[in-house]
């Protein structure tokens, strides 16, 4: 029995592909972070295997959004997911600080949102 059944595919869609982001942040980022002294090919074999894990969440979320969505919908779905993923990311994890330039991209983003959902 599948126990995800009750729940809407769209928010399947939506939920696999903010996991399968927070993976992809820490797979392409976080040895900046955490591996910055080690030679750069242990770095790439730790962010392939968290890549793994993204890719396990993020092939079904794209399978499962298909049925409803374009394949431009998909895209324009995970590049606003990448950035709402990203910020927190970048803010918290990395010490970053917030930059007005998230919120300007955030506004193109929806500008993108528009263009690819009008009916």
């Amino acid at each position: 029995m599948n126990v995800f059944a009750a729940i809407p595919a769209p928010l399947q869609f939506v939920g696999l592909l903010i996991l399968s982001n927070v993976f992809m942040t820490f797979a392409w980022y976080a040895h900046l972070r955490n591996l910055s002294e080690k030679p750069w090919w242990i770095a790439a074999f730790v962010s392939w295997g968290i890549a793994l894990a993204e890719y396990l969440l993020q092939v079904p979320a794209n399978r499962i959004g298909y049925n409803d969505y374009s394949l431009a919908q998909l895209k324009i779905t995970q590049e606003v997911i990448t950035l709402l993923v990203f910020i927190p990311f970048a803010v918290l994890y990395m010490g970053e600080g917030f930059k007005l330039d998230y919120l300007w991209a955030g506004f193109c983003l929806l500008g993108a949102v528009y263009f690819i959902f009008r009916t």
